[in-house]
């Protein structure tokens, strides 16, 4: 009896394992189809409850952690992939890369590092690895790229995803997975949100967003519509929709519906003439257009025939007669084994674009390269942060005039699954004068020296005939200027920068090094002080000058002064020095109720004895010559130093 049951026991046992066994097969079969369809959120639902339940394989971890990252959820990705490396670190080289992608997400760069190393090492002439391998201090790079701009999240933002904006006319166009009563209900299986439509914000002269209304119903299907572009008189659209026109939806040899781009032109006020352009095909996608500066070429994102990665950029002439030449891939001066994606082209004929193929923060970073002619690209540069975070950032957008823009994130703090945000480029003029600080006279060539905030050396100029020079700076920033001059004492002088654009003003007065000996009266260029004739006492015009004398030495708080009173030959020698004296006297005394110390100041007449010309008792001279001897000298006796 005992062995019966103890049979019976394992034979239920059995069955019991071979049914959950069959039935986790069954599943994870049901996510495989799922996974294959790109479905993602549905397969990652069926793989979780699999590992939930105890079951998990080196294949299912890379689906589930694949489908994380195909569907942009790199935070949720990292873990899956760690599984996959703690189960077998033996993994293909692009597994590698992944994982490099998705602990950068979570800021781990240290071991996204790591990763990329062994990327590295075990691939042959992947331009990624190469371009690790070129800047492995991409961080400090991105560092030093960044920019003091000011971004916000735009209030057009739902809970759902909203990306990919154009301008036209006063409006912000843009793609969004909103629902709203008239549009399609029908769910896209990638995101588990709605399809996407575009609509349409009017952008308020302070910059300010009103609230979004569907664009136009003559563009809108039951599938995708996003990232239009427009000419610049506004008759002409280009834009990403899914396989489908004129009621037809038409899928790939795996039975997705790819994505292909469309043209609309504007007639009496509706979009007409909706047509697919020629180079799309049903067996791969080709979005995101943008249109050169003269609008003759247009560029977009494909994983095409000729693609390096998962997708490149390509562009397209645009002939005269409507027609459109053979796409060119971009190459690899733009193009890497990953994807490029989101171009963009300002007026100013730079090219912005996504990629995550290129040493950068997580996932796609928005970098900028300046085109060079028909063929050639310039230097490739991260826009650093805040532009870029350790998520997602595409889509970007710039107003060269207004110096504002927007661009699509993914970044914690959003309102949903992609939100657009607006920036403002900070620019700021940090400019002044270099004077004389005594004559406020302009100094021309003094050095011009611009220092950051750990006074470390920025930029040089010299002042011009106007005394004036200027420096292009950050915002938010601390910075000190210093001013050198042959003849004058270095000045230095520091300024924060606010975060606004505009014009910063830090203007410098050198002064000159007083020295003992050194008539005051010489250094300020100081009119003659006159008293009336027989008289003594400081008239108003008088005052005017001695205020002069009177700043200058409250500037220089250490110096002594010897007042002296001269006066021409006319006049017996007796009575000149003692109306020179008495002059001298009230002149110090002036000083000394003004409130310099009487221990800084000495008075003395001299009369008629230091006369600076030729014009002696009984020599013929005219007004202007005795009227040189008539003066008043300020004598430095003491610097303070002694």
């Amino acid at each position: 009896m005992i062995i019966k049951n103890n049979t019976l026991f394992f034979y239920l046992f059995f069955c019991l394992f071979i049914s959950q066994s069959y039935g986790q097969k069954n599943r994870i079969s049901i996510a495989d189809r799922k996974y294959e369809k790109s479905a993602y959120i549905d397969a990652i639902t069926i793989y979780e409850k699999v590992v939930a339940n105890g079951y998990k394989d080196e294949r299912l971890l890379q689906r589930l952690a694949n489908s994380y990252y195909f569907n942009a959820e790199l935070t949720k990705a990292v873990k899956w992939y760690g599984e996959l490396f703690t189960l077998n670190k033996d993994q293909d080289a692009e597994y590698y890369y992944r994982y490099a992608q998705t602990l950068k997400s979570v800021k781990d760069y240290d071991k996204a590092n790591e990763m990329l190393e062994a990327f590295n090492n075990i691939t042959d002439g992947d331009q990624r690895a190469k371009l690790y391998t070129e800047n492995k201090n991409y961080l400090n790079r991105v560092e030093d790229n960044s920019q003091h701009i000011k971004i916000t999240n735009a209030s057009i933002n739902s809970v759902f995803s909203d990306y990919g904006s154009a301008f036209f006319e006063n409006k912000l166009i843009f793609s969004s997975a909103r629902k709203t009563e008239d549009m399609s209900s029908k769910v896209f299986k990638w995101t588990n949100q709605s399809f996407t439509n575009l609509y349409s914000s009017v952008i308020n002269p302070d910059g300010s967003l009103e609230e979004p209304v569907p664009f136009k119903e003559e563009i809108t299907s039951k599938f995708h519509e996003a990232t239009p572009i427009f000419t610049k008189d506004g008759k002409t659209m280009y834009f990403t929709r899914n396989n489908y026109i004129k009621g037809k939806r038409r899928s790939s040899k795996k039975n997705v519906v790819l994505l292909k781009l469309y043209k609309a032109t504007l007639e009496e006020g509706s979009w007409k003439n909706v047509k697919e352009l020629p180079f799309n095909s049903d067996n791969y996608s080709v979005a995101h257009p943008a249109l050169s500066v003269d609008e003759k070429t247009l560029y977009f994102a494909s994983d095409m025939l000729g693609t390096l990665g998962k997708s490149d950029l390509f562009k397209v002439d645009i002939n005269l007669n409507g027609g459109y030449g053979k796409p060119k891939n971009l190459g690899k001066e733009i193009n890497t084994e990953g994807r490029e994606t989101f171009p963009f082209i300002s007026t100013d004929n730079t090219l912005y674009f996504s990629s995550d193929g290129r040493p950068g923060l997580g996932g796609l970073d928005i970098y900028v390269s300046k085109i060079q002619g028909d063929t050639g690209f310039g230097k490739v540069k991260n826009l650093g942060i805040p532009i870029n975070s350790s998520l997602d950032d595409f889509a970007y957008l710039i107003d060269d005039e207004a110096i504002q823009g927007f661009f699509t994130s993914n970044r914690e703090g959003g309102k949903g699954y992609d939100d657009i945000y607006r920036f403002a480029i900070c620019e700021q003029l940090l400019l002044g004068y270099i004077t004389d600080y005594v004559t406020d006279s302009v100094l021309i060539g003094s050095k011009v020296s611009l220092f950051d905030s750990k006074f470390e050396l920025l930029s040089e100029t010299v002042s011009n005939e106007k005394g004036y020079y200027e420096f292009d700076i950050t915002c938010e920033e601390k910075y000190t200027v210093r001013s050198e001059m042959l003849s004058y004492d270095t000045k230095e002088g520091e300024i924060i920068i606010p975060n606004t654009s505009g014009k910063s003003v830090l203007s410098l007065a050198l002064k000159q090094p007083v020295k003992k000996g050194t008539d005051i009266a010489k250094i300020l260029d100081l009119e003659i002080i006159y008293f009336d004739f027989d008289k003594w006492f400081i008239r108003e015009d008088a005052a005017i000058e001695l205020e002069k004398v009177l700043t200058f030495m409250q500037e220089y708080p250490n110096i002594k002064v010897d007042v002296r009173s001269h006066t021409d030959s006319r006049g017996t020698h007796r009575y000149n020095e003692f109306l020179s004296d008495k002059r001298a006297h009230s002149t110090r005394i002036w000083l000394i109720d003004k409130g310099i110390s009487a221990s800084r100041l000495t008075a003395r007449g001299y009369g008629e004895t230091q006369l600076v010309n030729h014009c002696k008792d009984c020599i013929k001279c005219t007004k202007e010559e005795h009227q040189a001897n008539r003066r008043s000298e300020f004598i430095i006796v003491s610097v303070g130093t002694e």
